[in-house]
């Protein structure tokens, strides 16, 4: 983990936003990289006066749209063939795979923006929703939302934290759950919110 935090480290300082953009395209495209160190690098960065921090925000999210639709497009073309075949190639996890098609196989297109804050899943869940065909306006939709606030979080975390760096390295496991928890939070008490304002209104 720390040779590959090293490389993103060194990726990020010397090619700047390019960097940031391929390496959200591969971690959205089924490569296991850390949009944890990725983006938080990126805002760190950003903090030092690299990078704009609203150009690591606006890049990383494209990264992130457009190799889910790489994804979405190898499973929709190829299916679970062409993966067991070549996904040896660009270290397919079949285990994570499996979870993010029970995970979609339970929550349906909304699996896609849900999906966006969960470790691992959000990275695989791009082939279930292509292998099944999901709409393909919908999918961008729901990506594009879901990954907003995720990739912005990450970078105001290494942005405003910016002189912790080292600490915020070593700990990205643990920030990618801490994340998780807040942004899960936040869309269950909108959901929440949402529908008692519903309920009101039939009242």
């Amino acid at each position: 983990m720390h040779a590959l935090s090293t490389i993103l480290e060194n990726g990020i300082r010397h090619y700047g936003l390019l960097a940031v953009f391929i390496a959200m395209v591969l971690e959205s495209a089924c490569i296991p990289l850390p949009s944890e160190l990725i983006m938080t690098y990126a805002g760190y960065e950003a903090y030092r006066g690299n990078i704009g921090f609203a150009s690591a925000v606006v890049v990383g999210i494209a990264g992130n749209v457009i190799g889910s639709m790489l994804a979405y497009y190898v499973g929709s073309l190829g299916g679970r063939p062409l993966l067991r075949r070549y996904g040896k190639y660009i270290l397919f996890s079949e285990k994570h795979f499996a979870s993010a098609e029970r995970f979609f196989d339970r929550a349906g297109v909304w699996a896609v923006l849900v999906s966006r804050i969960l470790p691992a899943i959000r990275t695989f869940i791009s082939l279930p929703a292509g292998i099944a065909n999901m709409n393909r306006r919908k999918f961008v939709l729901f990506t594009t939302i879901g990954c907003i606030p995720w990739v912005w979080l990450l970078a105001y975390v290494g942005y405003a934290l910016g002189q912790h760096w080292e600490q915020i390295s070593a700990h990205s496991g643990g920030l990618s759950v801490l994340f998780a928890v807040i942004l899960i939070t936040a869309v269950v008490w909108f959901w929440l919110s949402n529908r008692q304002q519903a309920a009101t209104r039939k009242r």
